[in-house]
């Protein structure tokens, strides 16, 4: 059995299942290693000033999530970052790279996921221009495949235009792994609101619903592609 190496490169606690949790179980379910790495803290942007100290308790309790939510996809490792969250435009691109080019020395996948360009939020947009650095195709580079997720209430926040929409070309069916990726937002329950906000559990399972239908399965994960490379050495 030829078993992949998957990175999940995600900025926030909840993007990694919000954006792919139920491809990430289907990866597990046929063998593959599933890797997590969320590069921001979370929680601190919302105060007008950054006082990381005054949130430990928060952010502890948002990492016990995230770990509770990877488990329930079982995910082999989350690793998580501290780069200060919504303000990730007030660090060095340089130093956003150096981190994600460490994560792919240390677990050499065949496979990345992570955010698309077009989000609304900068953490986001960040995290993809450094991914698209870091995983830059040299010689005797593992991964051959790049592709980038979707987010409920940034993806589809940003205004469209033919730069920065999402236009899936990439689909999975996740019929039989999607009640894995509701339990996993569960776990997450003070990130998530009600419905109708586009960061709900109803609008979430439309939203896989909708992509499903779109290819013709009861639900999917849609993503855009980023790189895929055929043949070669393996």
């Amino acid at each position: 059995m030829n078993v992949k190496r998957v990175l999940v490169i995600a900025a926030h606690p909840d993007d990694e299942v919000l954006g792919c949790a139920a491809t990430m179980a289907k990866h597990v379910q046929n063998g593959d290693e599933v890797h997590v790495a969320i590069l921001v803290e979370g929680i601190t942007s919302r105060d007008k000033v950054r006082n990381r100290e005054q949130h430990d308790k928060q952010l502890l309790e948002l990492q016990q999530s995230a770990n509770k939510a990877n488990k329930i996809l079982g995910v082999s490792t989350v690793i998580f970052g501290t780069f200060p969250d919504n303000r990730m435009d007030s660090v060095d691109l340089l130093d956003v790279v150096k981190v994600i080019e460490d994560l792919i020395e240390k677990f050499n996948p065949d496979v990345v996921y992570t955010h698309h360009h077009g989000d609304v939020n900068i953490d986001h947009q960040i995290v993809n221009r450094a991914v698209i650095t870091a995983c830059r195709p040299l010689p005797g580079v593992k991964c051959k495949t790049i592709l980038f997720f979707e987010v409920a209430s940034s993806t589809e926040w940003q205004i469209s235009s033919s730069s920065s929409s999402f236009s899936p070309n990439w689909f999975v069916d996740v019929s039989e792994t999607m009640q894995l990726k509701m339990k996993a937002l569960q776990a997450y329950q003070s990130e998530m609101r009600t419905w109708p906000h586009a960061r709900s559990l109803d609008a979430v399972a439309y939203l896989a619903k909708w992509r499903g239908a779109t290819i013709g399965v009861q639900a999917a994960e849609a993503f855009s592609l980023g790189r895929h490379i055929c043949g070669g050495s393996k």
